[in-house]
Formats: C-alpha cells, structure tokens, sequence
C-alpha cells in the first residue's frame, strides 16, 4: 500500500512540477510521522526517504530513538513552547513554525548551531492559527538579524482545512508575493524557501511555488 501512495504521489509531484514549468528538484517533499507506526516509518526510510517531521517535541524525541540514522533530516513542524526549547532545539535541522519573538530569543540562547527557520505566516486571518501577520514580517525579519543562532531561511504558511481550492490557491499565491517582495527589499536575504502544503493541497502548493511540503496522510492511507 505505501509503496502504491509512494508511486502515486510522486508522479503528482512531478506533473505539478512541469505543469508550473518548475524543476523537480526544487521541492523536498517531507514525510510527517505523526501517528505513523515505526514499521511504517521504516518503510519509508527503506524507500530513500530522509526529510522526516513531527510536530510535537516529546514525539520527535522518540522518533529520534527509534531512528538514530545520522542521515535523517528532522524537522519540527509544530508550534514550540518556550520551556521545551532547550529539549529538541539541537536535535532539528529545521524548524517551520517560529511564530514570535520571544520563542527566537529562547532558540537563539539555547541553540548551539545555526537552526534553519521559517516564519510561520498566517495568511488567511484566521484567530486560531498561529503565526505573524503579513504586515508584521519585514520588521520581524530585521529584529530577527540580531540572532546568530537563527538563519530565516523562508516562509510557511497552512490554509485553512475547509478552504476551497480558490482560496487555497490564493493563500499560498500571497505568501509566494510575499516572499518575492521580501527578496527584492532585502538583497541579502535568506528567505528564499516557502513550506506550504500537505497531503490534501500540495499540487495547489507546488503550483503556487513551495520548496518543502509536509506530507503525512497521503503516504499511508
């Protein structure tokens, strides 16, 4: 069954890739393991994949003992509390849900490397999503230049789960604005990259410009 998905999604991929006139290569699809059963997680491993994510610390943790393969690349996908930052900040490569200020002060006095983070933006408005709004995100990003624990290195951003296609595509076209506007003001910018997508919009995402999608579901159902 999951090799089945695994064939069927990345064909999909690959037609939203072309369909955009866009290289293959340019979006890491990244396998996201919550609730997934280890065997199935091996599966996956087994199949090439190594961008995995988690979006709960305590979970990620014990993904990392069950899987200690050093070419694994984890991500932590959800919201983060301050007091669990010193727990996991230095086990993740990425993080794509810096949603304030204060969590990227605690990052940047914990962190002994240089964490890759996205700014969780929320686009749609929405009162119980998380995130910065898009006003706030070129003065974040220069308040964030003091941190040198902290490399921005793009955008995320998740529509809402009863969106219509319309506005899904619309969510993620004014992120991609977004980030292009960021690149042309601030000439040396890191923020290149846009995580957005999951299992029941990547296509949207990938034709709207994502370099990472988040992709649990859909592997495995």
């Amino acid at each position: 069954m999951i090799i089945t998905n695994v064939t069927t999604i990345e064909q999909t991929i690959a037609q939203a890739c072309h369909d955009a006139a866009r290289r293959r290569e340019d979006v890491q699809e990244i396998v996201v393991t919550k609730k997934r059963t280890q065997g199935e997680i091996q599966e996956m491993y087994d199949l090439g994949f190594r961008h995995f994510a988690e979006n709960r610390v305590d979970k990620l943790l014990m993904r990392q003992q069950e899987f200690p393969q050093e070419d694994i690349v984890w991500h932590l996908i959800g919201p983060l509390q301050s007091r669990k930052v010193k727990d996991i900040i230095n086990k993740v490569e990425y993080f794509h849900a810096l949603d304030r200020l204060s969590i990227a002060k605690e990052i940047n006095k914990r962190a002994e490397h240089c964490v890759k983070c996205f700014l969780e933006v929320n686009i749609s408005g929405e009162v119980t999503k998380h995130g910065f709004s898009a006003d706030e995100v070129g003065d974040v990003l220069t308040q964030l230049q003091q941190y040198e624990h902290i490399e921005v290195i793009g955008l995320m951003t998740m529509a809402p789960f009863e969106a219509t296609k319309e506005e899904i595509d619309s969510y993620f076209s004014q992120l991609k604005a977004l980030r292009d506007n960021i690149m042309k003001s601030q000439a040396n910018s890191s923020c290149k990259y846009l995580s957005m997508g999951m299992s029941n919009d990547y296509p949207l995402a990938i034709k709207a410009g994502a370099t990472h999608i988040r992709i649990g579901t859909a592997w495995f159902k």
